[in-house]
């Protein structure tokens, strides 16, 4: 008797997602059904497939919910993260499995017992960050473990880039994910984490001057800003005694620099609305954060408040994104500054049909084992295909996929609510994602402590 996948949600992370499913789907004995808001986005190639159904799925229609996912075998939430809770209680009541590659919200997390209770498996973070970062850290945490080394040191780095071959512009960057997720980095709190044994924090409005440089053999310099909570996998982790343990976000080398300046302005800020957006164009959005001058231009009276020259690269940056142009218009209504920012960064930084993107991950171990120490650095690069097929869905969909599948083959049997951190998760896993090109590189190199390029770009 066929096993019923069910996945609610078809957005870009999806399309490696049910393509993996599927191609599994005669020799595992499954039927996948898609459910989303608007099905007819969903690819043909995939629709079609004789194993596959596609129905329209309202999730605040809670009885048309509630049939679907008790008709399944095992459910995957692609939905944003704060719509999960709705899944999950469906999937705690009628026995259910789940997976999501999102992080664990406290309101899942309360869950805990009674999922245990249930003898069922709510696996998350299970796609790329968080996801593959974790299964691959812990991979190598582990056998230094095997081995009697013991952990002083660890740093971990990802980042949506886009590919050498299609950046063409002076930011180096594109949207490959969630552009409002990129707006938002580093609010809400300031950015801590410990270096050799002293607790450090970075507030907001400094975070993006504060970077670490990392060097990729054949990709050349990267940089790598501060996520907010470094310390927050320190226990699931094992790494209550490291020295040092800080995780950011890579970007290109100049990146950061470039920020900072929406950040000193203010454009970032998401805590209130702009009266009269709607009709504004791009130069009066610029000229709100800046001072009043009855004879100034506004690119002289931005150049003279964060003291950029005339020939420095930033102000040509952002010239490229044409925030003085006064024919450009807005076209937001009562719109936050980061909405607005985001909207103008969009016109610039969408991928082009066939533009293709990069993701980039970084770890670092330092550990003792007898009287000396030793670091291993470990390093990934993938390359997406084109602004569809991207290495972004592809490194999220395709563990949550092989994840699904492994708890329906009782491969994966450790209840509750997980992240994949155990050898039963990530052993297969990591094993399974090496054959289709995702696999890191592990370097023995001398023991270098914290890196000393950690400072103000």
């Amino acid at each position: 008797m066929p096993r019923k996948i069910l996945v609610i949600g078809a957005g870009k992370s999806s399309y490696y997602l049910f393509d993996y499913l599927l191609s599994k789907a005669q020799e595992e004995e499954l039927e996948l059904t898609i459910a989303d808001i608007r099905p007819e986005n969903i690819s043909p190639d995939i629709a079609n497939h004789p194993r596959c159904t596609v129905i329209k799925l309202d999730i605040f229609k809670d009885a048309d919910r509630k049939n679907a996912i008790d008709n399944a075998s095992i459910v995957v939430s692609m939905l944003p993260a704060s719509l999960h809770i709705k899944i999950a209680k469906d999937c705690l009541q009628y026995g259910k499995h789940l997976v999501t590659a999102s992080y664990v919200s406290p309101e899942l997390k309360v869950l805990d017992k009674q999922v245990k209770a249930a003898g069922l498996i709510f696996m998350n973070e299970i796609g790329l960050d968080p996801g593959i970062d974790h299964m691959s850290a812990m991979q190598i945490l582990d056998g230094i473990r095997k081995k009697g080394g013991k952990l002083i040191l660890f740093e971990s780095f990802c980042g949506g880039l886009v590919a050498p071959e299609s950046d063409n512009n002076l930011w180096n960057y594109k949207f490959t994910w969630n552009p409002r997720n990129v707006m938002i980095a580093g609010q809400g709190g300031t950015a801590k984490f410990i270096q050799e044994g002293t607790y450090k924090y970075i507030p907001y409005h400094k975070l993006f001057r504060r970077t670490e440089f990392l060097e990729i053999e054949g990709y050349g310099r990267f940089e790598a800003y501060a996520n907010r909570d470094s310390l927050k996998y320190r226990e699931s982790y094992g790494l209550q005694d490291a020295l040092t343990l800080y995780r950011g976000t890579i970007r290109r080398v100049g990146f950061s620099r470039a920020w900072n300046i929406f950040v000193q302005l203010g454009m970032t800020d998401d805590s209130y609305a702009i009266e009269n957006s709607e009709g504004m164009s791009y130069r009066q959005f610029t000229n709100l954060f800046l001072p009043y001058s009855p004879t100034d231009s506004v690119e002289l009276k931005l150049r003279l408040y964060l003291k950029i020259d005339q020939d420095d690269i930033m102000w040509e940056k952002l010239l490229e994104l044409h925030l003085f142009d006064d024919q450009k218009k807005i076209s937001l209504k009562n719109a936050t500054p980061a909405q607005i920012l985001q909207k103008i960064l969009e016109e610039s930084w969408t991928l082009d049909e066939q533009d293709k993107d990069m993701i980039v991950m970084y770890h670092k171990f330092g550990f003792e084992l007898g009287e000396k120490r030793h670091q291993i650095d470990a390093n990934m690069v993938v390359l997406g295909k084109d602004r569809e097929h991207t290495a972004m869905a592809k490194m999220v969909g395709l563990p949550v996929a092989m994840a699904a599948l492994l708890i329906l083959n009782k491969k994966i049997i450790g209840t509750g609510v997980r992240i994949p951190i155990q050898e039963e998760v990530y052993a297969p896993i990591l094993s399974e994602l090496k054959k289709y090109g995702i696999n890191f590189k592990e370097y023995h190199v001398p023991y270098l402590g914290y890196n000393p390029d950690f400072v103000a770009s």
